[in-house]
Order: C-alpha cells, then structure tokens, then sequence
C-alpha cells in the first residue's frame, strides 16, 4: 500500500499553492496603493513611500539641528542612487524596502505595515530593527540609516545647521591655489 499516492501529492501541492496565493494577496490587500511617483527609475512608488517614510523617521522635523529629512527628497535620491548600482544591488534594495514595510506584521504578528503605523508607532519599530536579534534586519537598518543621513547633510542648506563651512576647496580663493 502507497502512503503517498500521485493524486495525494498532486491534491497536497494545489492546497499548498492556493494556500500561498492567498497569503500573497493578503499582503497586497493590507498594503495601501501608494500614490505614483513621476521619473522613477528603481523603486516602486509603494518602495519610495516605504523610502520617505524611513527618512522622515531616522531624522524627523524638529531635531536638534533644525534640519531633517523633510527638506529633503531621501527616497528621490535613493532611486537616483540605486539607478547606477547592479541589477542585484536594486533587486535587493527593493526587498529591503519590502521587508521594512511588512516589519510589523512580519516580527510584531500586527495586521498592519510600517507606511500605515503612526509615527510614535514608525519610530519604535524603526528602532527595534537597530538591535533585532536577525542580523539582517539590523544590516537593512544600518544602510538605510546611512544613506538617510549622508542624503539629508550632504545639502549645503543643511552645513549651516552642523557647523560645516563646507568643502575645503570652495573656500579657496585666487587662482593660485586651483586643485
């Protein structure tokens, strides 16, 4: 006698593949349609939400240096970035984006994704991805954080809010002293 029968194993894979099927339009119901972006090159528009919203939590208005991510379009030039590196770096990008999205349901089991938290809500699932106990998340953590802060004090209307007079060479006067 069979234990596993062709029309038991035919029968199990369709209940598997439907069972997926609707896990995946699940996700995609509990993702809000993100408003389309004009002149993306990488991201998804429901990426470069996910992106803005990351800045805007990582260096929110109101800090101590009076200049945040909100004076800058972060998710704009990620996609800018992105659009230069392997067809593997934005592949992974992307993901990257997509797990920081679906975060909360995914490690806090909340029916909910990180666009739709508030942003007390967005701020402490943020930090919990600093110090989580998957090693990828804290990596995902750490570019993001990276790129939103060379982004967002890499403009010369931030240099005044943290001291810097800006590039050396800029502040060189006379032809003599050209590179």
């Amino acid at each position: 006698m069979e234990l596993v029968t062709r029309r038991r194993l035919v029968g199990a894979a369709l209940l598997s593949g439907g069972a997926l099927g609707a896990a995946a339009l699940g996700l995609q119901l509990l993702r809000e349609k993100a408003p389309p972006v004009a002149g993306l090159r990488v991201l998804s528009a429901a990426q470069h939400r996910t992106m803005a919203l990351v800045a805007l939590t990582h260096i929110p208005p109101g800090g101590p240096f009076g200049w945040s991510a909100a004076d800058v379009d972060v998710a704009g030039l990620f996609d800018q970035f992105l659009a230069d590196q392997p067809a593997s770096d934005q592949r992974d990008a992307g993901v990257a984006l997509d797990l920081v999205d679906l975060g909360p349901l995914m490690f806090e089991r909340r029916w909910t994704t990180f666009t739709a938290l508030t942003p007390d809500q967005r701020l402490a699932h943020w930090q919990a991805w600093s110090v989580a106990p998957q090693a990828t998340r804290r990596e995902i953590w750490q570019s993001l954080a990276r790129f939103t802060g060379m982004a967002v004090y890499d403009q010369p209307g931030a240099w005044p809010h943290i001291g810097y007079r800006g590039p050396s060479l800029a502040r060189r006067t006379g032809p003599e002293q050209g590179p």
